[in-house]
């Protein structure tokens, strides 16, 4: 997908080429546009460098001999229709209001009038500027058009004062722009089956096995799916979540009940996505009654209960399996050989002692380990984040496998 950035003339201004490392990373080809007053600040030759794509500095750019050139006066048209998202950080107030008030007086005020394509505007000023009543009237009437704007953050400003202003981490601003581009439903041809939280085995009609699972991973996983349009089958173990928009849930209470359920489910699947952590072990007996405390040492037998991801990926066929690991110690290794032994497409594996990661949390700090050897380490997310670049890495997978079988 094409992004053009579009740079106006902020101290935040350096922040873009950090930013478009970011888009690129993500897989989206960037292409800059400059205002004149974002060139005080950085240089066009830098976006050039890092993005290969021609950076638009003028609406009319002059010829060798000095003349107008007759292509750049219809350029801002060419771009505005081969665009898949414009997105301009850092926005000023000057070219906010511009957009507002429909001024068409450069190249990214009159590409914002030309395009369809959808609108995202980080802003970033003095805090006094943003809270302005204009600027504020003017956010609202982009909000109004449909224009999605990533509110600044609060903190020390380059001039000095402190309070809301400052441009939202590029994390953020990279995070909406996956948002409103997945929103173009580009899992409408899957069916996604999709396991999370814990199982519970039971020792007696009282007691239980089970760990701390919350199931709020795999429930954004299939939220997001939802969203972008897949057909999401959740088997989820007992968790306190409502079932997402779209979402067909059936739950399930032990690890063979869930075993029973997907095996029934995963034919009629494109891509899997284990997140459930499955008990590995469970009673050999449960006891009819309950068992009475007594002065004696109590000694379980346990034995291991189904092993779903494995028994799946062993008969996947052309569906993606995605399997998770929740690790304390040597997360790469213990992830790289799951991938191998439980012949899955990729492993999301994390160190759940980490702070912010793991169960119970809204954030996850985890590492994508893929079957073609590309191991992604992403920073603490939220997990609806988390979720997003799950299916991004599966969507990039399915590509890769389909260019491996297409006929040269």
């Amino acid at each position: 997908m094409r992004i053009t950035l579009g740079v106006t003339g902020g101290v935040a201004a350096y922040k873009a080429a950090e930013l478009v490392r970011l888009l690129q990373q993500d897989g989206f080809t960037v292409q800059v546009v400059m205002t004149r007053g974002a060139r005080e600040f950085i240089t066009p030759l830098t976006f050039a460098a890092l993005t290969g794509q021609k950076v638009i500095t003028d609406l009319f750019e002059k010829s060798s001999t000095g003349e107008a050139n007759v292509e750049s006066a219809i350029e801002h048209i060419a771009v505005a229709q081969r665009t898949d998202l414009l997105l301009v950080a850092p926005a000023t107030a000057d070219i906010l209001a511009k957009f507002a008030r429909g001024i068409a007086d450069d190249f990214l005020t009159t590409l914002y009038l030309a395009t369809t394509a959808p609108v995202i505007v980080a802003p970033a000023m003095n805090v006094n500027m943003w809270n302005h009543a204009a600027t504020q009237e003017n956010i609202e009437k982009l909000r109004t058009r449909g224009a999605r704007v990533v509110n600044p953050d609060e903190g020390y400003l380059a001039c000095g004062m402190t309070g809301a202003g400052r441009l939202a981490s590029q994390q953020e601003i990279v995070a909406a722009v996956r948002e409103t581009l997945h929103a173009q439903k580009d899992l409408h041809a899957e069916t996604i089956l999709i396991t999370a939280g814990p199982t519970c085995e039971d020792l007696d009609p009282a007691r239980y096995i089970t760990n701390r699972s919350s199931g709020k991973m795999g429930y954004a996983v299939a939220e997001a799916a939802a969203r972008r349009g897949a057909r999401v089958i959740l088997v989820s173990g007992p968790v306190n979540l409502e079932t997402p928009p779209g979402v067909e849930r059936v739950d399930v209470r032990t690890a063979e009940q869930m075993h029973r359920v997907v095996t029934q489910k995963f034919p009629d699947s494109s891509i899997a996505i284990f997140a459930a952590a499955v008990a590995d072990y469970r009673p050999v007996e449960t006891a009819g009654e309950k068992i009475k405390r007594n002065k004696e040492p109590l000694s379980l037998m346990l034995e291991p209960t189904p092993d779903i991801l494995a028994s799946v990926a062993g008969r996947k066929g052309q569906a993606i399996v995605v399997g998770f690991a929740a690790e304390t110690q040597n997360v790469a290794e213990n992830a790289r050989k799951k991938l191998v032994a439980k012949n899955a497409d990729l492993i999301v594996a994390n160190d759940v002692t980490a702070e912010g990661a793991g169960f119970d949390h809204d954030t996850n700090i985890v590492t994508l380990f893929s079957r073609d050897g590309r191991d992604l380490a992403l920073p603490k997310l939220s997990k609806s984040e988390v979720a997003q670049r799950i299916l991004d890495e599966i969507l990039r997978l399915r590509t890769l496998r389909a260019e491996r079988h297409s006929p040269v």
